[in-house]
């Protein structure tokens, strides 16, 4: 295996790795040298968590269409790696547990407000204890929004719009959220009444992990006519939220990889990693699977929006700001398999992309995006560190052609949650923050060791990767001000 993992540079900041052997397609990877050094150490190490073999698994996989890619932030995942797209032919290809995940369309919101730094500042404990009292977030943490079996169902298929016909967000909302927050094809009868019984409570819930909520401010404007369509200007303050689907999505996760096994078994699909496990995209399982990703999709756009809604109250509380005037930038996310049209050797061709810690970045002029934004591409929301910058980003022409158009989500992970609670306590980790300005209020002391800043890439690094290579452009830098974690 590791004398096939052999990467050959092609321009400053990608790398091919050649078809070989059982592969279907090359393999690109966009990436700066330390984390193209760490991908060949790995191989020559021959670890068993590596995500160029990882890579070269997705490419050996029936019916993928292209390249496998690796984006900037690229790390070991469970059996895709993280930062991984794959496109597979629609009649052809495969639908794969692990280019999803186990948590169905995690994502980010971002909010803009009309308070600048000054006005934060002047109360940034108090909005700090009143998003940590009011918007749930930990392990099992609890919504007060509790439904029924009859209506989580109307969730699963109604998604953002659900929640906001009960009084969560505003109606302007839907327009800013990818797929304008319903992913159609959604069947509650996909998924498993386990799945719904571990959701009803948690509809408005942060959770943990990862997950995060952020009070930043726009440090600086680095593409000034994009800022302005989205909305965006030097010295406002803006929130982030970042959650998924919880615990149905990872329950829809659970289940599928079983009926997954079966069905790669039953089709004769060759299966390199257990997480791999697939089925072809227009057998019965494949179809169901699918139904049942767009209902964990529609979850995680509800969850948001009810999140966003919370938010809004504790502004409002706060300064009395309307709801209206806390405004969705945009609301999109990074783990999801999606029907989209791609010209592939100049041709449109129906596929599905397999985005697994990696975002829509389409460039412009696509109808997918807010009219708003069209001319440029919508935004991506690329988080950071609790201690390091996010940024607001919009794909190009060459993304669309080079990666489906698809984009950096985040920084992305260095050392594993494990090593990063060995290395860092999470007292002087909350302390160095405050020492730099930044409040942080979480429910979990060990959480914050596990989600310590250096156990992440520098996301400076990630960003400038993606620029250099033209498939993403960046728009804004933010920088925390007050970080709620679970």
């Amino acid at each position: 295996m590791a004398e096939r993992l052999r990467l050959e540079r092609v321009s400053e900041a990608e790398w091919i790795l050649p078809k070989s052997g059982e592969m279907l397609v090359p393999a690109r990877v966009i990436a700066d040298e330390l984390t193209i050094n760490q991908l060949r150490q790995d191989t020559a190490e021959k670890k068993e968590w590596n995500a160029l073999r990882q890579l070269h698994d997705v490419a050996c996989l029936p019916g993928i269409v292209g390249e496998a890619i690796a984006l900037p932030d690229v790390h070991p995942g469970y059996g895709f790696p993280i930062g991984g797209v794959a496109a597979f032919d629609a009649k052809d290809g495969v639908v794969v547990v692990g280019g999803v995940g186990f948590d169905i369309n995690c994502g980010v919101r971002l909010l803009a407000t009309p308070l600048d730094r000054a006005a934060l500042t002047s109360r940034a404990n108090d909005v700090a204890k009143d998003l940590y009292d009011t918007v749930p977030a930990g392990i099992g943490s609890e919504g007060n929004l509790r439904l029924p079996m009859s209506e989580i169902d109307e969730l699963l298929r109604e998604g953002a719009a659900y929640v906001i016909e009960r009084g969560y967000g505003v109606a302007e909302d839907i327009e800013f959220i990818e797929e304008n927050g319903r992913i159609e094809g959604a069947d509650p009868g996909s998924v498993s009444t386990v799945a719904k019984q571990r959701q009803f409570r948690q509809v408005g819930t942060l959770g943990s992990g990862n997950h995060y909520l952020e009070v930043q401010e726009v440090e600086k404007i680095l593409d000034p006519e994009a800022a302005a369509a989205y909305g965006l200007s030097r010295g406002q303050i803006v929130i982030s939220i970042h959650t998924g689907s919880r615990a149905l999505g990872h329950q829809i996760g659970q289940d599928y990889l079983k009926v997954m096994e079966k069905a790669s078994k039953k089709y004769d699909i060759l299966v390199r990693e257990q997480e791999l496990v697939c089925a072809p995209i227009a057998s019965p399982e494949g179809e169901r699977y699918l139904r049942a990703i767009a209902c964990g999709a529609n979850c995680a756009f509800a969850n948001r929006q009810v999140i966003a809604h919370l938010v809004r109250s504790v502004l409002h509380r706060i300064y009395g700001m309307s709801p209206t005037s806390v405004r969705t930038v945009y609301d999109i996310g990074h783990n999801n398999a999606k029907f989209e049209e791609h010209t592939i050797n100049g041709k449109t061709r129906r596929l599905l992309v397999h985005r697994k810690g990696s975002t829509r970045a389409f460039g412009p002029g696509r109808e997918e995006s807010p009219a708003a934004y069209r001319n440029f591409g919508h935004p991506t929301l690329v988080g950071g560190t609790m201690g390091t910058a996010s940024y607001v980003m919009h794909g190009t022409d060459l993304g669309m052609e080079k990666t489906f158009g698809s984009g950096i989500h985040g920084a992305g992970r260095a050392l594993s949650r494990k090593k990063a609670a060995k290395k860092y306590w999470g007292e002087d980790v909350k302390s160095d923050l405050l020492a730099r300005g930044i409040i942080l209020r979480a429910h979990s002391t060990r959480g914050i060791a596990e989600e310590a800043p250096g156990a992440y890439k520098d996301v400076e690094a990630v960003v400038e990767a993606a620029t250099v290579s033209e498939i993403n452009v960046p728009v804004a830098r933010l920088v925390p001000m007050i970080v709620i974690k679970g």
